[in-house]
């Protein structure tokens, strides 16, 4: 078996390449470059047979991951089959399961077998589960969870091998100390054993796993700041530097990496902590939490942290992983996802704007001009969420007549700025404004156009030429 990053490496341009091509409406070999370089990464086991094939890059679209999962206190399985249709459904461009409760394999599977976007896991979390505690977890069960999530197709693995005995220190005078579930696991591993993180020191044979089936590593930043009075700290970098060394030996095994970044850092720090990394891990992409640029809103994270990640999105992170509006205060439901990847969504596309990926404004303009039209139809169609924007305006306009009303409720007819402008031109008063962009003809990458979410993941998945597809994709 060889990977997409040996295969890349080896001048070979493959079906997952020549299909992401097309998604970001680039030429195939610059996204094999990319990827032969380790600049970007291809999350695709060759298990997961319902994949459509995407990448993670600082040259591509920036990307959003959504965080499912149960926890002891809630939900079931078919809980988790609605996160999951509600995460792809709304734009997740790849899901992470992080189930800590009952059924994981049950879960994990069956997450696997429907989403056709990369699934990411955190073996840490099974391992606990199946010792008991963290310190009664062994090297050999540590590696026989990952196989085993390997085999069922996991497309990649947060795995936090950065965490070091000699950053432990490090942390003693935070506010928050160590909030990473997995980095306070290993933490709390290596205090009673007082041995090394064991996924550090067999990071190699989690190489020769991950190269088997051609996982991607997600290099967890355990240590990351829990506030932003710890953000920046001597921890967070000493780890950073961990994760830098083994960027470089993945690569060196022929794995793909990407590498996690910090969640909660104050706005003049954002762009240097993206700078930062990708200075000490090679360009590796950079997938990051938010980050959360204050800690003062709970119950409104998506929003604190939608701002940090426009910031890491414009500076050159390649994938954002979504807050939900629950952060800090409970487990996400249906709705808090719906929340939190519309809030993502709009991040990762002003970054996209704000960088001038070719064609991202389009989509912008497009709706503009229906807006300035009043073509309210078109309008809630060309919407990030159409049904909370026909939503809104028919709370308080919902016959059919408004939808060709000059006007909404906000201003009424008298005060319609856009209804006098347009009186005026029509008078010959002002020039006319061109309306004429043409988003079929868009050189915009697929996640810049809409509709949002571009697969029907209540479709029958079936294989079309060597790769698979979703019956209703508007790719």
């Amino acid at each position: 078996m060889t990977t997409q990053l040996q295969r890349a490496s080896d001048g070979e341009i493959t079906p997952a390449m020549e299909r992401i091509a097309e998604r970001e409406n680039v030429d195939a070999e610059f996204v094999r470059q990319q990827v032969a370089d380790g600049q970007a990464v291809i999350p695709a086991n060759v298990g997961h047979e319902t994949l459509d094939p995407m990448i993670i890059g600082r040259e591509f679209s920036t990307k959003v991951n959504a965080n499912i999962g149960n926890s002891e206190e809630t939900s079931d399985l078919d809980g988790e089959l609605e996160k999951l249709h509600t995460a792809v459904h709304y734009g997740a461009d790849t899901v992470m399961d992080l189930s800590t409760g009952a059924n994981l394999d049950e879960i994990r599977e069956a997450n696997v077998d429907h989403s056709p976007v990369p699934v990411g896991t955190v073996p840490i979390y099974e391992a606990v589960k199946r010792a008991g505690s963290p310190e009664e977890i062994t090297h050999e069960l540590l590696l026989d969870v990952i196989e085993k999530q390997a085999e069922q197709g996991v497309d990649y693995m947060t795995i936090h091998a950065g965490v070091l005995m000699e950053h432990l220190p490090l942390t003693d005078g935070r506010k928050t100390g160590i909030v990473s579930r997995g980095g306070s696991i290993m933490a709390k591993w290596m205090e009673e054993n007082g041995m090394q993180n064991p996924l550090y020191t067999k990071y190699e044979e989690i190489c020769e796993i991950f190269r088997e089936h051609d996982v991607t590593f997600s290099l967890g930043d355990g240590l990351r700041p829990g506030c932003i009075a710890d953000a920046s700290d001597e921890a967070q970098f000493a780890e950073l530097d961990t994760l830098g060394e083994l960027t470089r030996k993945a690569r060196d095994e022929g794995v793909q990496v990407m590498v996690e970044g910090p969640g909660h850092v104050p706005m003049d720090e954002v762009a240097d902590n993206v700078e930062r990394q990708q200075e000490v891990c090679d360009g590796a992409p950079f997938y990051v939490l938010g980050p959360l640029v204050t800690d003062i809103a709970p119950g409104y994270d998506h929003i604190t942290s939608a701002i940090g990640a426009t910031e890491a999105g414009r500076a050159g992170a390649a994938m954002l992983c979504y807050v939900t509006p629950k952060e800090h205060l409970g487990l996400p439901e249906r709705e808090d996802v719906r929340e939190g990847l519309a809030a993502y969504r709009i991040a990762a596309h002003a970054a996209d704007v704000a960088n001038g990926r070719d064609g991202a404004s389009d989509w912008d303009d497009a709706l503009s001009e229906a807006r300035y039209a009043f073509d309210w139809s078109e309008q809630f169609e060309l919407a990030l969420d159409p049904e909370r924007a026909k939503e809104y305006h028919d709370q308080t306009l919902p016959g059919d007549n408004y939808k060709d009303a000059r006007f909404c409720s906000m201003c009424g007819v008298e005060f319609c700025s856009m209804r006098i402008d347009q009186d005026a031109r029509e008078g010959d008063e002002m020039a006319s404004i061109a309306d004429e962009t043409d988003l079929e003809g868009s050189a915009a990458a697929s996640v810049n156009r809409p509709p949002v979410g571009t697969h029907d993941s209540d479709a029958e998945l079936h294989h079309h030429e060597g790769r698979p597809t979703v019956v209703g994709d508007d790719d």
